[in-house]
C-alpha cells in the first residue's frame, strides 16, 4: 500500500499519532509533530479501559468480589437509600454502565461537568434517581467509572495508581504517566490518565496477547475475554455493544474491541488478525471521527493484508 498517499488521509482527521501494530511488528506510524507518540496526552475515557484491567487484576488476587456482589457492600449508604432499587445494584451493573442511574454525560442534565464541580463525586452519584432497572439499559456515566475507582482503593488499601505502577505499570514498562484526582483523593475512574501512543499501545498489546506481557500473565486470560466481550447492546447513535468498560463491533465481518477517549483516542484489539491500531488526538475536529478512519481505511486494509499473506 502506498503508505504516502494514506497519510493524507490521516492528516485530514487532525489525528496526533496513528500507529498499526500487525503479527508482531509496528507497520505504520504517523505522527502529526515529531515525538508525537513519546509525548504525554489526556486519553480521556480511555482511562474506563486502563480502570476495568485494574478490577480484573484486583479480583483475580482475591480483592475485590465477584461481580454479583452488591455496591451496597462497598457504600451502606444505599440500603438506607429511599429507592429499594439501588440494594440490587451490582459490580456487574457499574462495569457495564447498567447501574440505571438517571444521567446525561453531556448535554441535558450535563451530569458530568455537575459530578466534577461537586464537593464529593460519590455522593453526587449515589443520590441520583434512578431512570431504569439496574441492568436493563446502558448508559454513558463517568460518574459510575468513579464508584468502581472508589471501590478499587478501598479494597485494594492503596491509591489507584500506586495499584496500577505495581501490577500494570511497571510490568509494562509504562514510567511516564500523569492522573488527576477527585476531592477526595480518590483517582478519577472516567478520565483523566494521561498515557503517551507508545505505552497505550503496550496496553493494547497486553490485551491482544490476552493478558500475558513478557511470559508473565498480568492479568488471568479468562478475564481479559470475559471483560471485553460483549455484555449489552448499545443504542444510537452508537454502534456494537459494551463490556467491562470496553466497547465492541464488528465492521466487514472483522470483529474488533477498543477503549474510546473523547476527542479521538482509541486503543483498537483486532484478535483474529493479530494487531493493534491506536489512534490519538488533542481535539476533536467537527464531522471527522477517528473511528470511521478505522472502519473505513485501516479494518479493509489489515483485511487485505492479512488475506494476501495466507494466499
Amino acid at each position: 500500500m502506498n503508505f504516502t498517499a494514506w497519510s493524507h488521509e490521516v492528516e485530514a482527521y487532525d489525528l496526533s499519532s496513528c500507529i498499526i501494530h500487525y503479527q508482531g511488528e509496528p507497520i505504520y506510524h504517523y505522527e502529526k509533530s515529531e515525538q508525537a507518540s513519546s509525548r504525554l496526552m489526556p486519553i480521556n475515557s480511555c482511562t474506563k479501559s486502563v480502570l476495568s484491567a485494574l478490577i480484573c487484576i484486583a479480583m483475580e488476587q482475591g480483592l475485590v468480589a465477584s461481580t454479583d456482589t452488591l455496591i451496597s457492600r462497598y457504600f451502606p449508604q444505599l440500603l438506607n437509600d429511599k429507592d429499594a432499587r439501588k440494594k440490587s445494584i451490582t459490580l456487574e451493573h457499574l462495569l457495564t454502565l447498567t447501574a440505571g442511574f438517571r444521567w446525561n454525560e453531556f448535554g441535558g442534565l450535563n451530569s458530568f461537568p455537575q459530578m466534577s464541580r461537586s464537593p464529593d463525586w460519590i455522593s453526587y452519584v449515589l443520590e441520583q434517581p434512578l431512570s431504569d432497572e439496574p441492568g436493563t439499559r446502558m448508559v454513558y456515566n463517568s460518574g459510575v467509572s468513579q464508584l468502581l475507582a472508589a471501590i478499587l482503593a478501598q479494597a485494594t488499601g492503596m491509591d489507584i495508581a500506586r495499584y496500577a505502577e505495581l501490577n500494570l505499570f511497571s510490568p509494562l514498562g509504562i514510567e511516564q504517566y500523569d492522573w488527576k484526582r477527585d476531592p477526595q483523593g480518590i483517582h478519577t475512574g472516567g478520565f483523566g490518565l494521561q498515557l503517551t501512543a507508545h505505552d497505550m499501545l503496550k496496553f493494547g498489546l497486553l490485551y491482544l496477547h490476552q493478558g500475558v506481557w513478557n511470559h508473565r500473565q498480568l492479568i488471568s486470560r479468562s478475564l481479559v475475554e470475559r471483560s471485553t466481550k460483549p455484555a449489552i447492546a448499545v443504542k444510537a447513535p452508537e454502534r456494537g455493544f459494551y463490556g467491562w468498560h470496553w466497547w465492541s463491533e464488528s465492521v466487514s465481518e472483522l470483529d474488533f474491541y477498543y477503549a474510546r477517549g473523547f476527542g479521538g483516542q482509541f486503543i483498537i484489539i483486532v484478535p483474529t488478525l493479530d494487531a493493534v491500531v491506536v489512534l490519538t488526538r488533542k481535539q476533536r475536529k467537527k464531522g471527522l471521527m477517528p473511528l470511521d478512519l478505522f472502519r473505513q481505511r485501516i479494518a479493509p486494509f489489515l483485511i487485505e493484508v492479512h488475506a494476501a499473506g495466507l494466499s
